[in-house]
């Protein structure tokens, strides 16, 4: 296959494609309805044309009866005037229209047999007009109905999605929020060991673990205190910022 063959063959596919698409069952279904009406209308119309021939040929052998009517009447006048001559005349052309009422019936029997299969023709097309009209309408309703469904569904799975979306979203809010509760217990965590410098305390390092150590140093002198003098004696001085649930001697 040449090159510009098979250009024009995929072209041809695309096009078709598109057109398949862009076809509307609905529209091309009452396009051949119409063009079935105009089949029909055309049948009717053959059959009326031939019709109109039929009575003209009816008509042509009415007039030509009445002629040779008219020359029977007009030989038996000229042999009752003694003008043999004259009466041959009359029914020679009698007898030449006696031949054309012959070929006239010929013809009408002919179109009749033509307007009867027309006729015939007309009714069976009619009869399926019809058809193809109820099958129709059945197959456009069935192709609304379905088209509805298919949009209502295309709703439905755009809502799932977008829910789904929404889910996702949240759920991704929440592990961020759950990071960031992660992050700043743990950097509560350093700054409280002073793995971290507190930048916001006005004390350095060195003096926060001073104060750690002089805490200590208290509570270790106050458990001294108590194990040397018993629980009645009196805590030693310097103890003054002892927590307040701390125990005392029952006599103070």
């Amino acid at each position: 296959m040449g090159i510009m063959k098979r250009v024009q063959t995929i072209f041809q596919a695309k096009a078709n494609d598109a057109l398949n698409k862009a076809e509307d069952p609905r529209q091309t279904l009452d396009l051949s309805y119409e063009q079935q009406l105009e089949n029909l209308t055309k049948v009717k119309r053959a059959v009326a044309d031939v019709a109109t021939a039929r009575k003209r040929v009816e008509i042509q052998a009415e007039q030509l009866k009445s002629q040779g009517d008219k020359l029977a009447d007009q030989a038996k006048a000229a042999l009752a005037q003694g003008n043999e001559p004259l009466a041959r005349e009359a029914l020679t052309r009698r007898e030449a229209i006696a031949g054309q009422l012959k070929d006239l019936e010929v013809q009408h029997a002919s179109i009749d047999e033509q307007q009867q299969k027309l006729e015939a023709t007309a009714t069976k097309l009619q009869s399926e007009v019809e058809a193809f009209r109820t099958k129709k309408e059945t197959i456009k309703a069935s192709y609304t109905a379905a088209e509805a469904s298919a949009h209502v569904n295309e709703a439905v799975s755009g809502i799932s999605t977008s829910m789904g979306d929404a889910g996702a979203a949240m759920q991704r809010a929440q592990d961020k929020v759950a990071e960031m509760q992660a992050r700043s217990g743990a950097l509560d965590e350093l700054l409280a060991s002073g793995a971290l410098t507190d930048l916001t305390s006005t004390n350095d390092d060195i003096q926060a673990q001073l104060d750690k150590a002089s805490s200590t140093s208290d509570i270790d002198a106050q458990l001294a205190a108590l194990k040397a003098n018993g629980t009645t004696s009196e805590l030693p001085a310097g103890t003054s910022n002892a927590p307040t649930g701390s125990p005392t001697s029952e006599g103070s």
